[in-house]
């Protein structure tokens, strides 16, 4: 088993910052590739950045590329979020998961769940 819990969501007003992470403990945490996952009130669950467990490769959904950065510190067995220029539709709530070994980027993939944390952007 491997428990993950976020932390660092909140209030911003759009173009503000917040940076997200995501503890992990239980298994080793170098055997899995991390990922960012949103939802908003009445939409699926949707892909947002993802890295793989060495921290080397990273994805990124269109909506985000530029403006999120997804990294790890496997010392520390986390996982960030760096989320810049927010905007009104960047609000939802904000899980991390873990799946074995290679990134995904379809939700159903991952093996673990956090609870989420919520991020409000306000216009």
């Amino acid at each position: 088993q491997v428990q993950l819990v976020e932390s660092g969501g909140g209030l911003v007003q759009a173009g503000g910052s917040l940076r997200l992470s995501c503890a992990a403990s239980g298994r080793t945490f170098t055997d899995y590739a991390m990922g960012w996952f949103r939802q908003a009130p009445g939409k699926e669950r949707e892909f947002v950045a993802a890295i793989s467990w060495g921290g080397t490769s990273t994805r990124y959904a269109d909506s985000v590329k530029g403006r999120f950065t997804i990294s790890r510190d496997n010392a520390k067995n986390t996982v960030y979020l760096q989320m810049n220029s927010l905007k009104p539709e960047d609000t939802a709530k904000y899980y991390c998961a873990a799946v074995r070994n290679f990134i995904v980027t379809i939700s159903t993939r991952y093996d673990y769940w956090g609870q989420g944390t919520q991020v409000t952007v306000s216009s």
